[in-house]
């Protein structure tokens, strides 16, 4: 892939004609795309929901992702790797890249994560705030 910008999203095969994974972390797929050359590549979800130990944002961060494009995700996905997590993504990856080049999608805060999700992370959401440490 090119040296530009590389954006992820989970998909369940992978490729631009997929659609759009809604559970980030149990995402089967990553389809990363290089916004500059217009190529992707398909990464396997090797994370902890599939065996692995590393989290996904981690997995994505070796791929030199800047970004990640999703419908919604749990509080740790937003994490400290520098990636930026932007929400409301839907239908297929060709959908999803027209519309966040035409800026039609927003950067997640905390009060995005799934609803089941926060409950759990409240705690750690207080100390994200107050500079104590990593989502995971």
């Amino acid at each position: 892939m090119g040296d530009g910008i590389k954006v992820a999203i989970p998909t369940y095969k992978g490729g631009l004609d997929d659609v759009v994974c809604e559970h980030f972390g149990r995402a089967p797929t990553f389809t990363v795309v290089d916004l500059a050359s217009n190529r992707f590549k398909i990464v396997p979800n090797t994370g902890e929901h599939f065996g692995g130990s590393r989290h996904a944002p981690e997995i994505l961060a070796a791929e030199g992702v800047s970004a990640v494009i999703c419908s919604n995700l749990g509080p740790r996905a937003i994490s400290e790797l520098g990636i930026k997590v932007f929400v409301g993504a839907s239908g297929t990856v060709r959908d999803v890249l027209r519309d966040f080049t035409a800026g039609r999608l927003r950067e997640a805060s905390y009060e995005d994560a799934c609803r089941d999700a926060r409950h759990a992370a409240a705690e750690w959401h207080s100390r994200w705030r107050s500079g104590g440490g990593m989502w995971w």
